[in-house]
């Protein structure tokens, strides 16, 4: 498709400092490149959305653990969109980059599943675009109740098949 791109959410540096890191980091970041390397291939978008978060935040803004994670850092062409909110077009300029490029269909990776993934996955629906949710590569921490792989298992399981197509990295393509 041509009218397609790439959107990771949140994969900052705060979130994989330890002492608490989100639930399989490296594994996540290994899915990520694969993706931004098929995308660059296809000469796709590639757009990031980077969380500015609060004061003592792991994301806190202008602090070093708010920068994008090096190993997936943009390049030059690359779309950076800030955002304040867990979905990633509410007061932002998301929507009108997406669709000044005609892009209809987000792939969709990043951080956190039940927060800004869920979030942003629903209101994409809600704007008409096709989204596929990269079903193993978004991520999360344990919560009191349950494990991040359970809130991913869950979350998946919800989105699938109303508001996303799941697919898993090795499955997507541009």
């Amino acid at each position: 498709m041509n009218d397609d791109a790439l959107l990771i959410i949140d994969v900052q540096v705060g979130n994989f400092l330890e002492p608490d890191p989100i639930y399989r980091g490296e594994e996540l970041l290994t899915k990520i490149k694969s993706l931004i390397t098929k995308a660059r291939s296809a000469q796709k978008p590639i757009v990031y959305v980077q969380n500015n978060g609060g004061s003592g935040d792991p994301d806190e803004y202008g602090t070093p653990g708010w920068e994008i994670h090096p190993s997936i850092a943009s390049i030059e062409g690359d779309i950076v969109v800030q955002k304040q909110t867990p979905d990633a077009f509410y007061e932002t300029s998301l929507h009108n980059e997406l669709k000044s490029r005609g892009i209809k269909r987000l792939i969709v990776a990043g951080l956190q599943t039940e927060y800004c993934i869920d979030t942003t996955c629903r209101r994409a629906f809600t704007l008409d675009y096709d989204v596929i949710l990269v079903k193993d590569a978004h991520s999360t921490w344990n919560s009191k109740l349950l494990t991040a792989q359970k809130i991913i298992e869950h979350h998946n399981q919800v989105l699938g098949g109303w508001f996303v197509t799941l697919k898993e990295e090795k499955e997507i393509r541009f």
